[in-house]
């Protein structure tokens, strides 16, 4: 309950910036949950499906590599899958597999954008806190107030400051994490859009 305490007590003293601080971590961590588990969704088992596709393209069973994509339906399957379909031409797979990769790479980069624009905002907010709080403080000096007067002005600067700070990092972190994330599916994809397309060559 201290712990609790002290935190109000520091929510409190940082002024009215806190409040969209506040709404910017419960925005960026209500982001990251959300996008944890649709990246987990969409990499499901996908070590055993990309062993599973190599192995059957490479041995010529097509119709097993559709089958794999019909079980375990992720995005990098339905990319798949979308390729095999059009199997009767390398060009129009390869048209396939990128027509396909865009569409799946927009619904992986969802809201990603929201957290690159609180990592700009959050620090500007904390920097609003700081002028507030140093106007207050210039206030209080005007009017002959004494030193905890002072203090609490100076006081409300460096604490929207530094929440301003965290909110931005935490948000800086959770975006590195899925962009890189991103960058490794798609990479992982495309050597396996390869794969394929090279296995229809051979036929």
């Amino acid at each position: 309950m201290e712990g609790f305490s002290y935190f109000l007590h520091l929510f409190h003293s940082g002024g009215i910036v806190m409040y969209p601080l506040l709404a910017l971590s419960l925005f960026t961590v209500a982001i990251a949950i959300e996008r944890f588990c649709y990246f987990k969704a969409n990499r499901k088992n996908s070590k055993k499906f990309f062993v599973g596709i190599d192995h059957a393209v490479k041995s010529q069973q097509w119709e097993v590599a559709e089958q794999f994509c019909q079980k375990f339906p992720t995005a990098i399957s339905r990319i798949i899958s979308s390729g095999l379909q059009h199997g009767d031409n390398e060009k129009n797979m390869k048209d396939a597999f990128e027509e396909q990769m865009t569409v799946e790479s927009v619904g992986f980069r969802r809201y990603l954008d929201y957290l690159s624009a609180t990592v700009t905002i959050a620090p500007l907010l904390g920097l609003l806190g700081t002028v507030t709080g140093m106007i207050n403080t210039f206030s209080v000096l005007d009017n002959g107030a004494g030193a905890s007067a002072i203090t609490g002005g100076v006081g409300e600067a460096l604490v929207a400051t530094a929440s301003g700070l965290c909110v931005a990092i935490i948000a800086f972190c959770v975006y590195t994490y899925f962009d890189h994330q991103l960058d490794t599916i798609v990479t992982d994809t495309e050597k396996l859009c390869v794969t394929v397309t090279n296995a229809r060559k051979i036929k």
